[in-house]
């Protein structure tokens, strides 16, 4: 007799069936009857592993911070590898790989933008961005450069200058909601050893 057919030969006349999970093993005997039970409290096991997270997060998503700068580059590059982007009003088209993110910053440092009502961010780049961005300025100068921040592009930059100091600059287009958002990710210029409170 398989070792997973019913039994007979049980007191009580109870038959067991050994229950078998995805992996092939023995784990637990239990009766057909329970099979429902089992089901059911499987299901909600599962159900309550699964909405865990959300509850803990109070069902609000948590908002990071998110800078890229892009390269211009061809209009007649890979149409899935380009956007286009209105720059001095005209249509420049920028690559979507872009050459500077977030995880390249090591501070920042906002200040009153001098063109609008808004905010301008510097950027310190660590030592591997810093001399990634000198040899990009160094090759593209010429070509423009487009900043986005939290999902939007807000300024953009003339190159016409390899910038060796590791600083990139946005010069316009920044509000207090995206300085509140890199706070909570970033340390200010000059403040990058201290702990965030």
């Amino acid at each position: 007799m398989a070792s997973g057919d019913a039994r007979h030969d049980q007191p009580c006349g109870a038959s067991l069936r050994a229950g078998v999970f995805a992996l092939g093993i023995r784990i637990l005997w239990f009766t057909p009857a329970m099979q429902p039970r089992l089901a059911a409290l499987l299901m909600l096991v599962v159900s309550t592993w699964m909405t865990t997270p959300t509850a803990w997060a109070g069902g609000k998503a948590e908002v990071k911070a998110s800078l890229t700068f892009h390269m211009e580059t061809e209009s007649s590059d890979n149409p899935k590898m380009i956007f286009a982007q209105v720059v001095s009003g005209k249509a420049h088209y920028f690559r979507r790989m872009p050459e500077i993110t977030t995880k390249d910053v090591q501070s920042f440092n906002p200040f009153p933008s001098g063109d609008s009502d808004g905010y301008g961010i510097a950027f310190k780049l660590n030592e591997t961005a810093a001399k990634r961005y000198a040899a990009v300025t160094n090759v593209n100068q010429g070509h423009w450069m487009v900043a986005q921040m939290n999902g939007r592009v807000v300024d953009a930059v003339f190159i016409d200058q390899t910038i060796n100091d590791g600083v990139v600059v946005v010069w316009q287009g920044a509000t207090l909601a995206d300085i509140k958002v890199f706070d909570d990710a970033l340390p200010r210029i000059g403040q990058e050893g201290k702990k965030k409170k």
